[in-house]
């Protein structure tokens, strides 16, 4: 039976489809779920959300520069953040999987969300050294991961 590992992120397309690839070499039994690219079926966002996620025994959630924020009377003061969406979800799998079935990658300049320091965050490095990493938090979750394969 596949292991599914939930790929949550925002618009950068190249972070999600090398973490997509890193899940489907570093496991014979896992299987990536990335919510765009499974059918609607009629279903809403969220209730497409719900039902993938549910099926899910670990999530990636990736921190990437997408958007821009900070108060609104410091316009100066504004940072690169992750989608909005990405944040909400990462809060759904803190509270449905436990903190140590989550893995935060974040790209470089990305503000991290303040409230939940304490998870585990893993800089999304241009040399890959994410890889191993995530792959350690993986097996360490109880995932079947064979470090073997990521060289």
């Amino acid at each position: 039976m596949n292991e599914k590992v939930f790929i949550v992120h925002g618009q950068d397309e190249a972070a999600k489809l090398a973490v997509a690839r890193f899940v489907d070499k570093v496991g014979p039994n896992l299987e990536p779920v990335v919510l765009d690219e499974q059918p609607s079926e009629g279903r809403t966002i969220i209730h497409k959300f719900k039902e993938h996620a549910a099926e899910a025994c670990f999530a990636v959630v990736l921190l990437t520069p997408d958007d821009v924020g900070g108060p609104k009377d410091k316009p100066d003061e504004r940072n690169l953040r992750a989608r909005q969406n990405v944040v909400l979800e990462l809060g759904y799998f803190l509270s449905e999987l436990e903190p140590e079935r989550v893995c935060v990658l974040y790209k470089e300049g990305v503000e991290l969300p303040s409230d939940i320091y304490g998870l585990v965050y893993v800089p999304m490095d241009r040399f890959d050294g994410w890889q191993l990493k995530l792959a350690r938090e993986m097996k360490a979750a109880g995932l079947s991961i064979d470090l073997n394969r990521l060289f």
